[in-house]
């Protein structure tokens, strides 16, 4: 038992962490329509205080992967978690939205701190047989953030009183920010050049890392087109679902936080590639009882959905550092860029889907899309069992 202790504490410093991060990302969420009455602007305005954090983290993300692989992390995650709780201040008293959005978008320039250059540091403390597990907890903090900002900003708190919804998101960063410094485990100092030698195209052009990235690109890619399309669906015939009733279905999302620890011990257990070609699977049903028209069908195709997409993520993630010796930190910039490409690449292409083939359109590209993690979930295996 006190063999596990140290590592049961550093699931919860890092699910609280990055549980605090994404709470942060998606605080305005649900208030965009008090903010466009409020501020007098237009709807694509005032989403912009959302798609500035993603344009942030898509800018920052390989630099800081860099500085992960040259630098201690630990002073990295502090100072991160300190700039991101002020620019949330900043937002929360903020007179005007351009202010609002260049604060958030200071925010998303600072996120990969704490995610990209967490997971590097878990990688370089952390065995292999237990990262998949701490991974695991990763992959759940991001479902809990993601529900905490939507609950905090449109649910917990008024939403005409969104600005304390930035002061209790800044103030839960804060807290976990200096939890994390505190209590993670100091790193084993590693040859400096060695870490230096490893360039950005070296841990892009390895066949091996690639498809992990595309792994997370894939999975990412068919899960925001499921669940930005969904609503469509459920709203026409022969649904006519009203939106509470479509939100009702979205705490499906909860899976995640299940399924996240429980993909990193399936991934100790059966070996990363079956756990890919399992999650894959699994995501496939999914999509397939999503064709089936009835209420029941649609609760269990989500429930699917969810617990094949995390698995996929923690499995590829527990892979791509497990087979990192250098680099890790620019390895892991690189699979959160493709897996953001990938989300906005499906959310555009199944754009055009739907216009073209309704949601079945949707379901055939979303399958053509998930023989990307299928196959290399079974390249995997191959590999593995060559090893």
């Amino acid at each position: 038992m006190a063999d596990r202790d140290p590592l049961l504490r550093l699931q919860w410093l890092v699910f609280a962490l990055l549980g605090a991060v994404f709470t942060t990302v998606y605080i305005p969420q649900p208030v965009l329509p008090v903010l466009r009455t409020q501020f007098g602007v237009t709807e694509g305005a005032a989403s912009l205080t959302v798609s500035a954090v993603v344009m942030g983290i898509a800018l920052a993300n390989l630099p800081f992967g860099a500085l992960a692989d040259r630098l201690p992390i630990r002073p990295i995650l502090l100072a991160g978690g300190l700039v991101i709780a002020a620019a949330g201040l900043a937002s929360a008293l903020a007179p005007s939205l351009s202010l609002l959005v260049a604060a958030r978008f200071v925010q998303g320039l600072f996120i990969p701190a704490l995610t990209t250059c967490l997971v590097a540091y878990l990688a370089r403390v952390m065995l292999a047989e237990r990262l998949n597990v701490v991974m695991g907890s990763y992959v759940s903090a991001t479902v809990v953030g993601g529900l905490s900002g939507r609950l905090i900003g449109g649910f917990l708190l008024p939403a005409a009183h969104w600005r304390w919804a930035f002061f209790a998101a800044s103030a839960l960063l804060l807290g976990a920010t200096l939890a994390a410094h505190a209590g993670l485990p100091p790193e084993a100092e590693h040859g400096r050049g060695a870490r230096e030698t490893v360039r950005f195209r070296d841990v892009l052009l390895r066949h091996d890392l690639f498809r992990l990235y595309c792994v997370g690109g894939g999975a990412f890619f068919v899960f925001s087109s499921v669940f930005n399309y969904l609503p469509f669906y459920l709203h026409g015939s022969p649904f006519h679902w009203s939106t509470r009733a479509v939100t009702l279905l979205y705490l499906s999302y909860i899976v995640g936080v299940v399924m996240g620890p429980l993909a990193g011990r399936l991934s100790n257990r059966v070996g990363n590639g079956t756990a890919m070609v399992l999650g894959a699977l699994v995501f496939g049903v999914g999509l397939a009882v999503t064709l089936i028209p009835k209420g029941w069908a649609m609760a269990l195709a989500l429930g699917l959905v969810c617990a094949g997409f995390f698995t996929l993520h923690a499995s590829a993630a527990g892979a791509l550092n497990r087979q990192l010796s250098a680099g890790r930190g620019r390895a892991n910039a690189f699979y959160v860029l493709f897996y953001y490409l990938g989300g906005a690449a499906g959310i555009t292409l199944s754009g055009h889907a739907y216009q073209a083939g309704g949601w079945q359109g949707v379901v055939a590209l979303a399958a053509f899309v998930l023989l990307v993690p299928l196959s290399t979930g079974a390249m995997e295996m191959q590999a593995g069992r060559r090893v």
